[in-house]
């Protein structure tokens, strides 16, 4: 069997497993190595009762020795020593691109960055003069699972916390801007919000499409005519167990990739209170609407970004997420934590840019000694390295109190603080970077990587989900309700 980055590998056993073997077992368990799902075991078959697909059903590993999971003659783990009449229980074992190893495994060892390095920064040279994704994008970002990772285990993904997601989403970062905009978005508000605010009935529908693409969606929030608060004037009028919507949005992403909208509209005209707008879930060939062609991007190219228009578009009750006049809140909510995740994209791009330029400061010589040697250049590593090391801090910190409480106190101002420290950091980096290249920094092909890809590219998130101005708004609104004060957890 062709080796599958990222794919799940069963090892199914059966027995009884004593008090200190379940001690170790239950350690596994509580960091996160192994993921049990249910099961029925026999001696000589495995028949699943889970949410794996058919693609990992057919990545089933049976082996012979019932105290190690292996896999093409490797030990991917030993559970426990073998011990004669007490096996093993059925667990799963998050199989990258090396067996054994989740994907914060793989970030942490390298792997992930080789992917979006590698084969990302490849096709993206194509992408670069098309501004479209080629289908083998879409088939290797399935492939390997990066649609899948971030979904709760009981939609058939990988159940990691939202600290564990930004660690991912950071390596992976590392690669094509606009690969990194859609893959980020996939990671977070894509299935999120409908997670969140949609009906029983709409989830059960589809939240487990989200795992391979088989649905993807658009945050369609912006208008050119007003902002992407409470100002918008995109209509949905009641009418029967329907709503007419019409108007306009702008600026949108993944609309060239989407089936599902998030649409934002107005539903009480006459309320000047936060129960102006309500959200909605729009299959998008609902007739009336309509996809408007904008220009391409000066970098993240290969994202899709278009206008949308409505047109008498009715749309039954049933895609109402949330309760109607809730929308300012979903909004509100869904961009506060999308804003952590521009955060933590920014320090992947920052985190690649220290590195090459640090490699490129080794290598240029002036007057016999490298450039890494000089003072100038020295300060300007340690400014990068440090702003660096400051930002993953408070990513990280946000990841923390999201997993505690999602709706807690400092979430929002947290995540707008991420935001805007990010946006400084990765303009200081990128600046500095390209100083130290010198000429050369400014060029299309660079050997150490794409340099001025990462200036253009990194520019996009300085916009994303809010200015810095948003951002600054955001956060004194906050800090003075606070008095001044953040609470951080232990």
């Amino acid at each position: 069997m062709a080796e599958t980055p990222f794919s799940l590998f069963l090892c199914s056993v059966s027995g009884l497993i004593g008090p200190k073997r379940r001690h170790i077992v239950d350690k596994a368990l509580h960091h996160r190595r192994f993921v049990p799902i249910p099961v029925e075991h026999h001696v000589d078959h495995v028949k699943i009762n889970g949410n794996l697909g058919e693609r990992d059903q057919r990545n089933i590993v049976e082996h012979s020795d019932p105290g190690r999971i292996q896999k093409d003659g490797h030990i991917v783990a030993e559970l426990a020593d073998p011990v004669h009449g007490f096996l093993v229980p059925v667990m799963v074992v998050r199989r990258q691109v090396v067996p054994g190893q989740r994907p914060l495994d793989v970030a942490a060892n390298g792997l992930l960055p080789a992917l979006a390095e590698g084969p990302f920064d490849e096709m993206q040279k194509e992408i670069e003069v098309t501004n479209k994704f080629p289908a083998e994008f879409y088939d290797l970002a399935i492939k390997n699972d990066l649609y899948r990772f971030s979904l709760p285990e009981k939609y058939g993904g990988w159940g990691m916390s939202e600290l564990e997601i930004l660690k991912v989403q950071e390596e992976f970062s590392r690669g094509p801007g606009g690969m990194r905009m859609h893959l980020h978005y996939a990671a977070d508000m894509n299935w999120r919000i409908l997670d969140d605010y949609g009906s029983d009935e709409l989830k059960a529908e589809y939240m487990d499409k989200f795992q391979d693409k088989t649905i993807f969606t658009c945050f369609a929030l912006t208008e050119e005519t007003g902002g992407t608060g409470a100002d918008l004037h995109t209509t949905a009028v009641r009418d029967g167990d329907d709503y007419i919507l019409n108007g306009e949005k702008w600026l949108i992403s993944h609309t060239d990739c989407c089936e599902f909208a998030y649409v934002f509209a107005v539903t009480n005209p006459d309320s000047d209170k936060d129960d102006r707008l309500s959200g909605f879930f729009v299959p998008v060939d609902t007739p009336g609407y309509e996809v408007v062609p904008m220009p391409h991007m000066m970098g993240c190219r290969g994202a899709g970004h278009t206008g949308l228009k409505f047109t008498n578009m009715r749309l039954n009750k049933k895609y109402l997420l949330g309760k109607e006049g809730q929308g300012l809140e979903i909004a509100l909510h869904s961009l506060s934590v999308s804003r952590a995740h521009i955060a933590v994209s920014n320090l992947g791009m920052a985190q690649r840019m220290l590195e090459i330029s640090i490699k490129r400061a080794q290598d240029r010589v002036t007057f016999g000694k490298p450039i890494v040697s000089r003072q100038a250049i020295k300060m300007k590593i340690a400014e990068m390295s440090t702003w660096i090391h400051a930002l993953r801090t408070m990513v990280y910190d946000f990841g923390k109190d999201y997993d505690n409480d999602p709706h807690g106190e400092y979430i929002e101002e947290k995540a707008a603080m991420c935001k805007l420290f990010s946006i400084e950091t990765v303009k200081m980096v990128s600046d500095e970077m390209l100083e130290i290249f010198g000429g050369v920094g400014y060029f299309e092909d660079n050997p150490y990587g794409p340099v001025e890809r990462l200036y253009r590219d990194c520019r996009a998130m300085f916009l994303e989900e809010g200015a810095p101005t948003v951002q600054r708004i955001t956060i004194a609104r906050n800090t003075v309700k606070h008095g001044g004060a953040l609470k951080y957890l232990d």
